[in-house]
């Protein structure tokens, strides 16, 4: 599997940026994982095999990972940088909540689409190791920002304006990867991708608009 993976991580894991070196063996090491794992299996595969595929030395793993279970959260705030990353681009220019909205299920179905195979490696892993709090840490920025979506939404009178911002980011984004990962992982195609993503937008309408 060869999907390509940017080196930026969250802003918060100052930690994990101060690893990432211009040499890219972080990045590399990443990638490796990736294809030995979704080949192996995560119980199967061995840090040797990481290395070698990645082509740097044993030690050079450690510089970065304390065991082969940290590289699952690496890999899936990566996969997190880059879906945020480009509904934030797609995003920019958009002034009306709605189309924020659909923006967002878009990309979020099209990341899916693109990244089956990291997020089912990402899933299986976090559940091996029991990391939900992890797994939560990696989401906090996207559900900061979606957050504030939401907010400027009901300022300007779009959303209802009682609703629980907190817990409808995190309702919302879990809802529509679910959407996704159920047509594109689960493979739930009775209908077209566009009556899907169609039917998911008029859903968070009926559920988000101001009343």
């Amino acid at each position: 599997m060869e999907q390509q993976f940017n080196e930026k991580t969250d802003s918060n894991a100052t930690t994990t940026q101060a690893k990432q070196t211009a040499d890219g063996k972080y990045a590399k090491i990443l990638q490796s994982a990736i294809a030995v794992i979704s080949e192996k299996g995560l119980d199967k595969t061995s840090i040797s095999d990481i290395v070698k595929k990645a082509g740097v030395a044993q030690g050079t793993f450690y510089l970065y990972f304390e065991s082969k279970t940290a590289l699952i959260p690496a890999i899936a705030n990566n996969l997190l940088t880059i879906t945020l990353g480009a509904i934030k681009e797609k995003v920019q220019h958009e002034s009306d909540v709605w189309r924020k909205l659909e923006v967002f299920v878009d990309e979020t179905f099209h990341i899916t689409e693109a990244y089956r195979d990291v997020i089912v490696l990402c899933y299986s892993g976090l559940a091996i190791d029991n990391s939900l709090e992890k797994w939560e840490a990696i989401y906090q920025p996207y559900y900061d920002w979606f957050e504030h979506i939401l907010i400027k939404g009901i300022e300007s009178k779009q959303l209802y304006a009682h609703m629980h911002v907190e817990w409808t980011s995190r309702m919302v984004i879990n809802l529509v990867e679910n959407a996704a990962e159920r047509f594109y992982i689960g493979k739930e195609q009775q209908n077209t991708i566009e009556v899907y993503k169609s039917e998911v937008i008029a859903f968070l309408q009926r559920s988000l608009e101001a009343r």
